[in-house]
């Protein structure tokens, strides 16, 4: 887990690109409305 990890954050910022770990918009999506989950049994 370091710079060469490309599945870490730090790796990815070491390589210059983005995903799960590093996304590139910063602002948090705002909540969709969508139904409730149904509880489960």
């Amino acid at each position: 887990m370091g710079k060469g990890d490309q599945r870490s954050k730090r790796g990815k910022i070491w390589r210059g690109t983005y995903g799960r770990r590093r996304p590139k918009d910063r602002k948090p999506k705002p909540e969709q409305a969508r139904p409730p989950k149904a509880p489960r049994k």
